[in-house]
């Protein structure tokens, strides 16, 4: 069960991946370069593993909720300021 959840997290990133690479094939509008396929996949793979991490590690449901939820807003955070710079930061993006 362990690995089928591993297996599920990579090709949950994977497909997440495939999203814009599809779409920058029909529109101008999403531009991304390798760099910013590289920076997704680590912080969806990141996220996926530290939640699974948690699933392993951490033993009451209650516990495990609040820390997979507290680590799936900070990825919220970090993709939103790094797609449109909400809060400013040095890198931002434009």
């Amino acid at each position: 069960m362990e690995n089928k959840r591993l297996i599920g997290i990579v090709l949950t990133v994977a497909f997440l991946l495939l999203i814009p690479l599809i779409a920058m094939q029909f529109t101008n509008e999403v531009i991304w370069s390798p760099f910013d396929f590289i920076i997704a996949a680590v912080l969806l793979l990141g996220t996926g593993l530290l939640c699974e991490l948690v699933l392993r590690k951490v033993s009451k449901i209650q516990h495990r909720i609040a820390i997979c939820a507290i680590l799936l807003t900070l990825l919220l955070l970090v993709w939103v300021e790094l797609a449109v710079g909400v809060f400013g930061t040095p890198f931002a993006g434009s």
